[in-house]
């Protein structure tokens, strides 16, 4: 699981399955090319020349509904960056600041730490090896991916990331978690915490 993780989505694109394996975050320099959060562990062999990707972006965007190709993928000053067949400035490039990138994928495909939605939903919520919840569905945001995780008749958000859900084991049927103290109950309350001693005397 990449910190961002690389979740699959299912059903994405008439029917296909499909991985998101990045976003496009800024436009760097003048020949259209654009900085890439990246949501895949093997970048050099997502983006290659020719690959294509399905763009996820607001219907009012002039790109909804449309696919990029890569023209060239690099590494720049430690980042990512991409260059997009039909992107050739700065102003084209900032039209699709902010897009997810989303590629189509063979059920058999495996990637490191990557999972298709419906192998995580069902999925048993271990915490110090105590069952709290089910995952009840995956939620796709562009800054992080969110387990729906049902505990009781309440639905808990967990951030998908490494620090928080250290292990999925969709063998085992269970995802162990790790979350901060507050996520999956109330916090003790603390209100008389700093009530001194003796305050309840009776005179």
């Amino acid at each position: 699981m990449s910190r961002t993780t690389d979740v699959v989505a299912k059903d994405r694109n008439q029917g296909k399955n499909q991985l998101r394996v990045g976003r496009l975050v800024k436009a760097h320099g003048l020949k259209g090319a654009l900085k890439l959060e990246l949501y895949t562990d093997n970048p050099e062999r997502r983006f290659t020349p020719g690959a294509e990707f399905t763009l996820q972006v607001p219907e009012a965007s002039p790109w909804h509904g449309k696919t990029v190709t890569v023209r060239e993928y690099r590494v720049m000053n430690g980042n990512p960056v991409v260059f997009l067949n039909d992107v050739d400035d700065r102003e084209g490039a900032e039209t699709l600041v902010r897009a997810i990138l989303w590629i189509d994928q063979d059920v058999d495909e495996v990637e490191d730490d990557a999972w298709f939605d419906h192998q995580l939903v069902g999925l048993d919520v271990f915490r110090d090896d105590v069952v709290i919840g089910k995952v009840a569905r995956v939620e796709h945001f562009p800054a992080q991916d969110l387990l729906i995780v049902r505990a009781g008749e309440a639905e808990i958000l967990v951030p998908f990331v490494k620090a928080i859900v250290p292990t999925v084991d969709v063998a085992a049927g269970r995802v162990i978690v790790t979350p901060p103290p507050g996520l999956f109950e109330e916090l003790p309350d603390t209100a008389d915490a700093g009530e001194p001693e003796g305050s309840d005397a009776s005179e």
